[in-house]
């Protein structure tokens, strides 16, 4: 008893406690903001589809705000992760407005992308900020970086338990940095808590049929999986493709240009079901069958329009991409649709981000525990099959997956 410490551990909550309070409530008020603007930018786009045309101008003027105003935080994401690995300067707060332009710009105008980037990228600008005005020091720094990943993302998609751990293990793969886990399940929960009460709302998804769990079933489970994480790591190199191909465009800002006059000809052509972040046909793959080359088309106009230079985020398309496919996959695997679709929503967004405990999580809060052991292997076995590819790479690997990837030769990812 005498090696209790309850002072400091009193004092440690209360400090963290008062921080999240302050985190939480800024980035949750600013993720309602940013979800109804970004509400009113789709129902515009989707009543006005002519504006689809307006997508290369979009495009120049993102480029070129990022070009002359933004370049010191252009990098987003893996910027906020090269701060934690390597602390040099707070993340500037133009971060924060800077991501919030370019992403409705992007969804206005009709782009393929998510938001799951811009949320986190507000949270950690706004997060940062307080490193300015109280004297912390470098873990604590750590922490203030890790709290605004978790706010920003659970804030966004109304998961606050998934958002906590998704902050502790997008950091490095196979290794979760749990001295973070009180200060970022506090903020978690916070800013979901100020978010709706600001006026931020989330889609609900339906999984009614959810059969008995026996050895068929893990079998079906298994190879639906494998599946996702083979997509996962094609969307991861296909972000990487697009994005070195259009690197060799010397002027950043004619990038987007040039791609949003690809996909505005292309969308005229077939349509906008593949623009914005496609919410409305996720919902439909939880419901019947759909064109099984949804998952495809996606895949390939948002790796293309993030690859160009538009803003947004990956993970609502990789929502579409795996609920989408997991519909697909109905036709010869024995499983309600319903459960493919849960399935495949949160896998291929663990094996495209590496981060299969969160996506469980977010499973369970999105779908009920009643689908909880299959989306846990399905994100589990597409973590192990996506390999060390991710979305992000800055992220670093700090346990391998399998003896085998240790012997790969030129990963894109940063060894710890």
């Amino acid at each position: 008893m005498k090696n209790l410490h309850l002072p400091a551990f009193i004092t440690f909550l209360l400090k963290w406690l008062v921080i999240s309070l302050v985190v939480g409530v800024a980035v949750g008020a600013a993720s309602a903001f940013f979800l109804i603007s970004l509400k009113w930018c789709t129902d515009y786009r989707q009543a006005n589809t002519i504006i689809i045309w307006a997508l290369p101008v979009a495009g120049f003027l993102i480029g070129v705000m990022y070009h002359y105003w933004g370049k010191s935080v252009v990098r987003g994401n893996n910027q906020l992760l090269d701060e934690y690995h390597n602390p040099e300067k707070v993340i500037p707060f133009k971060m924060a407005p800077w991501v919030l332009i370019g992403t409705l710009g992007t969804h206005l105008f009709g782009g393929s992308a998510g938001r799951e980037g811009t949320a986190v990228q507000i949270g950690g600008a706004i997060a940062d900020q307080l490193s300015r005005f109280v004297k912390i020091d470098s873990l604590d720094r750590k922490i203030l970086l890790t709290m605004g990943i978790s706010a920003g993302f659970a804030a966004v998609f109304g998961t606050p338990l998934a958002g906590a751990v998704f902050a502790l293990e997008v950091l490095i793969i196979g290794r979760a940095r749990y001295e973070a886990i009180v200060p970022s399940i506090l903020v978690a929960v916070i800013a979901d808590v100020a978010c709706q009460f600001f006026g931020g709302t989330h889609t609900h998804y339906v999984v009614e049929q959810v059969p008995k769990m026996n050895l068929q079933n893990v079998g079906w489970i298994i190879l639906a999986s494998i599946l996702f994480g083979l997509v996962a790591r094609l969307f991861s190199y296909g972000n990487h493709f697009w994005g070195g191909l259009f690197k060799k465009i010397k002027y950043p800002p004619l990038r987007p240009v040039i791609g949003g006059l690809v996909l505005a000809v292309v969308f005229y052509i077939i349509g906008t079901r593949y623009a914005g972040l496609g919410v409305p046909y996720i919902v439909e793959a939880f419901e019947h069958q759909i064109p099984k080359q949804d998952f495809i088309l996606k895949l390939l106009f948002t790796t293309f329009t993030l690859g160009a230079g538009f803003k947004g985020g990956e993970v609502t398309p990789l929502f579409f991409i795996g609920a989408t496919l997991g519909n697909a996959l109905v036709w010869f695997i024995p499983l309600p649709i319903d459960v493919l679709a849960a399935m495949g929503f949160v896998a291929v967004f663990a094996g495209a981000t590496n981060t299969p405990i969160a996506c469980t999580l977010m499973g369970i809060e999105l779908f009920g525990s009643d689908v909880a052991q299959y989306v846990a292997i399905a994100c589990f076995i597409a973590y192990l099959f996506s390999g060390h590819s991710s979305i992000y790479s800055s992220q670093m690997i700090g346990g391998i997956k399998h003896p085998i990837l240790s012997k790969q030769k030129g990963s894109f990812l940063k060894d710890v």
